[in-house]
Parts: C-alpha cells; structure tokens; sequence
C-alpha cells in the first residue's frame, strides 16, 4: 500500500519542481534551491516564491480535490460516471462568481462568492433531493442535473447582460484557469484534512460501494456515511472551483485510471486520488502556460484535451 502512494509522492514533487522550473523566463534547479534557504537574487525571489510556486501549489491542491471528491462521489452515487460536478456544485459556484465579477468586485470577494454559490448549490440539491422523506443516489442524481440544468441557464443569462469589456475575464474564469488563484494554503489544508477523515472509513467505503443493503446488512450506518460523503464532496468540489473555476475530467478520469491499477480499496484509492489528481493539474497548468508562449491557456482547455480521449479509451478498455 505504502509503495504506489510513495512513487505517486515523488512523481508530484518532480512534477512541482518541473512547473516551477519552466516557463517564459526558465529557472534553474540550482536557483530553486538557492531561493528555498534563502538566497538568490530578488528577481528569482520574486518569479519563485511569489508567482510560480504558489500557482503549483493552488494547482496541487485543487487538482488532488477534485481527484478525491469524484472518487467520493463515485462511491456515493454507486456511479463510477459521477464527477464532482454531477450536482450542479460548479454552477452554483459559477453564478455567485460571474455576479461578483458582474458588479465590479475583484479578488477575494469573487472567490468568496464562488463559495458561497457552491455552498447554495449544495443546500438545495440536497433539501429538494430529501423532500419530506429520505434520498436515494438516483433521486440525488436527478435533482442534481436538473439544478445544474438551471445554474446553465443563469450563466448564460449573465453573459448575455455583460459588457464585452468584461467577458474574457469571465469566460477564462468558466473554463478553468489558475492565473488569479489566491494563497493555496486554505486549500491545501482540507486536502490534507479530508484525506486523514476519509481513511479511517476506507472498509466502511469498501463495503457501502456494495451497495446500501449490503452494507446495513454489515452492520454500516449507511444514511450517517452518506450525508458525510456528500458534505465532504460537496466542500472538496466547492474549494477547488473556488480556487480554479470549472476545470473538467480531473475528477473523472484519475478516480478510473487509478481503479485500472490500484483496484476499488478506498482506504488506497482515495490518498492516491489526491496525490494523482494534484500531478495531473500541476502538469496541465505547466503545459497551459507554455504551450502558446508568452500567452496562456485556460488549464481547463489542457485538461479537456487530455481527458477526453483518456476516457474514451477507458470505456473501450472496459467494454
């Protein structure tokens, strides 16, 4: 168990150096520790420690958040199609972020926006999906793209009514982008929280993916576990698009490939999801920010581009 996640951990480090290393102006490795004890000259200082480490951290973190909440998802719905976006989270994060953006705030509050909506989001998928009696993972699901369905249409509502002054601004926000992304610490914590929360209930996972009868029948309190799951999916998801917007297939595609090499154990899967999914996303930011030189790419682009066709070979792996 200790061997893939300690080869899963030296691949993200090498990842992280390689993002911080390349880019319009290249850093060497010697600069980078210079820096990191205290050296080197202001100008590295400032393009390292200021710009493009905080910019791999945010993007570790939210691409091991979005990793881990569609691996949580995917054993909630009992759905290995389910992503963190399934429930209209991210639209709900998107429409408190385009307001913000729409009157003219900046930084910070568009941020807490996004989370607010997300949070919206997440309340009302789940009282509708409740109702007056108990939810069920089909009836979760529906609500949750009829929401999403709604979300949709008030982010293309908002679009229409935006000055074309603010629309590229808006629309990078839309399909991903780590450009703005604040301090990646916040983030990094309920990663590393969710992980040391989640790994004591890994059988209790293992069990519930068999079903919820299964599981009463093993002595699981199957409707407790479940409201965890999604709370804690729904805070994963809605901290991730808070940081970065909309970046697709992350928490799609990691969940299956990892599946493919690792089996279904959550008490591995999900500690691998984290550290699989933050590589992923720093590597994609990397090749976003490089590819068309000195412009950048929305990394929701780079992710897209590499997950569709990684998807659909998995589909035709497991035919």
């Amino acid at each position: 168990m200790l061997r893939p996640l300690s080869l899963l951990a030296v691949t993200g480090l090498v990842a992280m150096v390689v993002s911080v290393t390349i880019g319009t102006s290249p850093v060497a490795l010697e600069d980078i520790l210079a820096v990191l004890v205290g050296g080197g000259t202001e100008l590295q200082q400032t393009l390292i420690l200021d710009l493009r480490l905080p910019r791999t951290l945010s993007a570790f973190a939210t691409g091991g958040l979005l990793a881990v909440a569609g691996a949580l998802m995917q054993v909630l719905l009992r759905n290995p199609l389910a992503d963190p976006y399934v429930l209209g989270i991210s639209g709900g994060a998107a429409v408190g972020a385009l307001l913000a953006m729409l009157a003219g705030m900046a930084g910070f509050l568009v941020s807490g926006s996004a989370f607010a909506g997300a949070m919206l989001a997440t309340s009302l998928v789940f009282g509708l999906a409740h109702g007056s009696g108990s939810w069920t993972p089909s009836r979760l699901l529906l609500t949750g793209v009829v929401v999403a369905s709604g979300w949709g249409a008030l982010i293309t509502l908002i679009l229409a009514m935006t000055p074309a002054s603010r629309l590229p601004g808006m629309l990078y926000w839309l399909m991903g982008d780590l450009s703005h992304a604040g301090s990646p610490w916040p983030a990094l914590v309920i990663l590393v929280f969710a992980c040391i929360l989640v790994l004591p209930l890994g059988r209790t996972l293992n069990v519930l993916a068999r079903g919820p009868m299964q599981a009463a029948a093993l002595g699981v309190s199957v409707r407790p576990v479940e409201w965890l799951i999604y709370l804690l999916a729904s805070l994963l998801t809605a901290t991730a698009v808070t940081m970065a917007g909309s970046v697709g297939f992350v928490g799609l595609v990691v969940p299956h490939m990892l599946r493919l090499v690792l089996g279904n154990d959550q008490r591995l899967i999900l500690p691998a999801c984290a550290l699989a999914g933050g590589t992923l996303l720093v590597l994609a930011d990397a090749l976003a920010r490089v590819v068309i030189a000195p412009e950048q790419l929305p990394v929701g682009v780079i992710t897209a581009l590499i997950g569709v066709p990684t998807f659909l070979y998995l589909l035709y792996r497991s035919r």
